[in-house]
């Protein structure tokens, strides 16, 4: 058990490496106010002086401080004098540099705070790494965190009471740390702080443990007996108390080892019954027996960790690729896996699915049959056009003979028209499906072939190769649809097996007209004359160019010199006006309709059918096919290798990086596999 405190140190010098702190190792985080005493607790587990002191915020970085046990016979010289010690101490940011002098340590740590986090009590949460090697210290890893303070002093910044608490709780949070709740015994036990902000995290107790300082300053007539039983706050893991070297101790040079004799004194005389339980010594047990057995209840977790962020990095380190050695065999690589998988992405057999949204084949497949679809379901029929405009053209097509029949050139001339207003949405479809293949671009570029991030130019090159083949495509494929709008527009086929219902009723209903007229004619007309028959309604006169002149008017005389009174402007043109139709006016304009809304529907479908189908053909069919050879015959140069293969300025770090972290990775999950084979777990 006590060699499982050495193997977290280990992991810790394994991380320290790298520089990371992705894996929370078990450790001892003390917390406490300004001036409860946790330097001098910890300068006790130490035995030495170490840290600085002084008032207000001393510690302001957080001190990781692993103590390590060594034989006494282990001795080292110190790289400035070559003064031998058999304690010293390294700093993880001075490399394998070798303190003997704890003053130095002491002067170090100051000069590291102020280099980080400035003169002026700002605080940082980049931690100090300090390793202590003695053989008066038992094996532990303790972090000491700055005191809780409640007001900024001299240059702190307003909230630096919440800034504390934020790094303070960054640090207990960890489910693998051991919280040591540092109180003063003359402040009430009741109002602590340590053991409020510990309470936040630890909600049932099980990882915080109270140390009681300053017993021997508590008022004259009173003691710690019920704090220390755990009668006025219980701790689970327990209080306890110790006696803090006074700042005369301090300065009249007095030792850590002096000081706990005296301690020892002080509790055997103050509380007999206690001190066994009690003291410097006894906290440093304490302290290696529940970090071990923390440790040993957080190794399965760590390894399960550790095993899954080196798969995490593996594959990391993959995407990065290996330098490469062979340009030509590289770029074609890259070339086609980037081809294949923009291919594979719109035939929807991509190795990364979008979950998110459709994209590619499927969002292609989308806009045909959902927003085109319906688009063209949306146009009317007879949009824009009302009864008169049928009507006025129906009249146009007549020319100056009144007609008996509705002439086929006004409904050619109205269902173009009609047919035209399905050219935009086709042209909008084409648009669609264009956009979706420059996102197909991006999709590949973050989702498929991650390699070629590492290469920016030839990513660019890609890009503009593909955008620049689906830019010489777009008014290939635009003009296709055009055309085919176009060719609806060229014949009107009334033939069309489909327009052969709308032709019947048609002609029913002109061959009712006539019948209907036919009963309408006055007994003294010849039947045979009723081809010739005036359609009721229009009067007499109307045959002859008297129907035009204004009731009450005369006719102008044909003689010289007579003057025209009462002549119409026959160069006016007459302006439609609202009126009600006659019958046969609304039947003809029905008729019309009917017809229009019949052909139109036929072009609809055929539209709907051929637009997808050009765009398929001309545009997503030809791109699939040509992309490849397109990429390799603009790209696949001899001249362009060097450039194109050129890996961005921070890819061969990031590289390094992932490289050292799977390395350390690599040697913690050694570590926890030598715990196995030695019995330790």
């Amino acid at each position: 058990m006590e060699a499982l405190i050495p193997v977290i140190n280990k992991l810790q010098d394994v991380f320290n490496t790298v520089g990371a702190d992705i894996i929370q190792l078990p450790q001892i985080a003390v917390v406490g106010t300004q001036s409860s005493g946790k330097s001098s607790v910890l300068e006790s587990l130490v035995g030495r002086d170490l840290l600085p002191r002084g008032t207000g915020v001393v510690t302001r970085r957080p001190l990781i401080l692993q103590l390590v046990h060594v034989d006494p016979g282990d001795v080292r010289k110190s790289d400035e004098n070559g003064t031998e010690g058999e304690e010293w101490g390294k700093f993880l940011h001075t490399k394998n540099k070798i303190y003997t002098d704890f003053d130095e340590i002491r002067q170090e740590i100051e000069n590291e705070t102020e280099r980080i986090s400035g003169n002026n009590k700002g605080i940082s949460d980049e931690p100090i790494h300090l390793k202590i090697f003695s053989p008066h210290v038992v094996n532990l890893t303790l972090v000491d965190l700055p005191g809780i303070t409640k007001v900024p002093v001299g240059d702190q910044p307003n909230d630096i009471e919440l800034q504390i608490k934020d790094l303070i709780v960054k640090h207990i949070s960890n489910p693998n740390s051991i919280i040591l709740a540092v109180t003063a015994a003359n402040t009430d036990m009741a109002t602590s702080e340590a053991l409020k902000v510990a309470r936040e995290v630890d909600l049932d107790g099980r990882r915080t443990l109270a140390v009681v300082t300053k017993l021997d300053l508590m008022d004259a007539g009173t003691d710690a007996m019920d704090v220390l039983m755990g009668r006025v706050i219980p701790v689970k893991l327990g209080l306890i108390g110790v006696v803090n070297r006074s700042q005369l101790d301090i300065n009249n040079k007095k030792t850590v080892a002096d000081a706990i004799r005296d301690e020892h004194a002080f509790l055997q005389k103050k509380y007999p019954s206690l001190a066994n339980r009690n003291g410097t010594k006894y906290l440093a047990r304490t302290l290696n027996r529940l970090l071990m057995h923390h440790i040993r209840d957080c190794l399965p977790d760590l390894k399960t960790r550790i095993n899954v962020l080196a798969a995490q990095y593996q594959s990391l380190l993959n995407s990065y690729g290996e330098p490469v050695e062979d340009q030509s065999a590289t770029l074609l690589q890259l070339i086609t896996k980037f081809a294949a998988e923009y291919c594979n992405t719109i035939e929807g057999t991509a190795k990364y699915i979008e979950t998110a949204e459709l994209c590619g084949g499927a969002r292609i497949c989308y806009i045909f049959h959902e927003t085109f679809g319906r688009t063209l379901e949306s146009v009317d029929p007879l949009g824009g056009l009302n009864t008169l405009d049928i009507l006025t053209a129906i009249r146009n097509a007549t020319g100056p003979r009144p007609s008996l029949f509705v002439p086929e050139v006004s409904f050619e001339l109205l269902v173009k028209k009609q047919v035209k207003r399905l050219e935009e949405p086709s042209l909008r479809c084409v648009e669609l499906v264009h956009e979706e293949m420059q996102r197909i671009i991006q999709h590949c570029s973050n989702y498929s072939t991650q390699e070629l991030l590492r290469f920016p130019k030839l990513h660019d090159a890609i890009v503009e190769v593909v955008t620049s083949l689906l830019r010489k495509r777009l008014p290939i494929t635009n003009e296709m649809v055009h055309n085919l709008v176009a060719i609806e527009l060229a014949y009107i086929n009334t033939k069309h097996p489909d327009f052969a219902d709308a032709c019947g009723v048609m002609n029913n209903n002109i061959e009712e007209a006539r019948r209907n007229r036919m009963r309408e004619l006055p007994t003294s007309v010849p039947r045979d004359k009723a081809s010739s028959a005036a359609p009721p309604g229009e009067g007499e006169g109307t045959g002859n160019w008297r129907g035009m002149l204004k009731k009450g008017d005369e006719a102008p005389s044909s003689g010289p010199g007579s003057p025209l009174k009462g002549a119409v402007n026959l160069l006016d043109v007459p302006v439609p006006v609202a009126r009600k139709l006659s019958s046969r006016e609304q039947r003809d304009c029905e008729v019309i309709e009917r017809l229009i809304k019949s052909y139109f529907l036929i072009v609809r479908k055929n539209i709907q059918d051929s637009v997808p189908k050009a765009v398929m053909h001309f545009l997503v069919n030809h791109v699939k096919d040509s992309l490849q050879s397109e990429l390799v015959g603009q790209l696949y140069k001899s001249g362009l290798l060097n450039d194109l293969l050129t890996e961005s300025e921070d890819m061969a770090q990031r590289r390094k990086e992932a490289a050292d972290m799977l390395q350390a990775l690599q040697k913690a999950s050694q570590v926890i596999a030598e715990i196995r084979e030695t019995h330790l777990w």
